[in-house]
């Protein structure tokens, strides 16, 4: 099969023959037939995640089609299409594992982290930790919703029942957001890199009650603030912005070093979190909410040889919505 590798980190993927894998044991084999570009994918390349399984396929935002099944694996008859988040095993007997907590698990591995990931013709993936797509849906409109939804819709579930919620940084993650807040008849202010009047149109299109840069304020006091951009800078920033009382909760798996801050923007019972992976109970929720809402996501498609222009856009931050790869 053909699939985009990375051989080592801030380097380009290159584009490989590759074996196409045997599923093992609980495993099934799918067909790819869409692949979104997460900004996670960009911290693997660029080297800030460590110790990616290199030689490595990224890519954790799967939708394929069931074309073989390991021994013991019979959840998803062949034919069935599945998609595929970053949550790729845990060990489902530790504290966290049986407590409802199995994104915080020790022994959790992470797909196109330490598994093979999407950027390919084909992928192997653990069963359980696999969510059923309708085939009704369109493989490249659910890409998205495998990382950007989830992981977008437990960071939103961690500011509680906040009724004015500023996002920082309106990507992938922060477009299926201000869906689900809509409809649950909360306000989104967008906050964008300065200057960035697209991604400002784009929030205002999809709902938002103010759109500026991440350098205004929106005249209004916050109950919570969701940052999803990669900047530690804006932490001390949202404090600012959030009554007391609010949360600010951050939705990336890795984020610049955040600078220090005087307490009293802490102060008055706000408090400052992190969302860590997912859990297969976020999936099912969010995977049963997405047609009520209904989510509409806004796709670029690529093929997979052009993976590294993918990346490069989603790191220029020429991007409405998601990159999709397929094959």
């Amino acid at each position: 099969m053909r699939a985009m590798v990375m051989e080592a980190a801030c380097q380009p993927l290159g584009l490989r023959e590759w074996p196409v894998p045997d599923p093992g044991e609980g495993q099934v084999l799918l067909q790819v037939e869409a692949c979104a570009v997460c900004r996670t994918d960009l911290h693997i390349v660029d080297g800030e995640l460590p110790d990616p399984a290199l030689p490595l396929i990224p890519g954790h935002e799967i939708v394929g089609t069931v074309t073989a099944s390991g021994p013991g694996a019979n959840r998803h008859p062949a034919g069935t299409r599945v998609g595929v988040p970053w949550l790729g095993h845990t060990c489902g007997h530790c504290d966290f594992c049986t407590s409802g907590h199995e994104n915080l698990c020790g022994q959790a591995r992470f797909t196109g982290y330490q598994l093979q990931g999407g950027y390919a013709e084909y992928a192997v993936a653990d069963e359980a930790f696999c969510f059923p797509i309708p085939d009704s849906h369109d493989p490249v409109a659910a890409a998205p919703l495998l990382c950007a939804g989830l992981i977008g819709f437990r960071t939103l579930r961690m500011a509680g029942d906040a009724r004015r919620l500023g996002v920082y940084g309106f990507g992938a993650a922060a477009h299926i957001v201000a869906q689900i807040a809509g409809y649950e008849g909360r306000e989104i202010f967008a906050f964008t890199r300065p200057g960035d009047t697209d991604a400002q149109a784009f929030a205002r299109d999809l709902g938002a009650a103010w759109a500026g840069g991440a350098d205004q304020q929106p005249g209004v006091e916050l109950d919570a603030a969701l940052i999803f951009a990669p900047a530690g800078e804006l932490v001390p920033t949202a404090l600012r912005a959030v009554r007391r009382g609010g949360r600010v909760v951050c939705g990336g798996i890795h984020m610049s070093d955040i600078p220090a801050f005087p307490y009293d923007i802490l102060w008055g019972e706000r408090s400052l979190c992190s969302v860590a992976n997912l859990t297969r109970a976020d999936g099912e929720a969010f995977m049963a909410l997405a047609p009520k809402v209904p989510v509409r996501t806004t796709t670029t498609v690529y093929p997979l040889e052009a993976a590294n222009e993918a990346l490069a856009d989603l790191r220029a931050g020429r991007l409405q919505g998601a990159a999709v790869l397929v094959p």
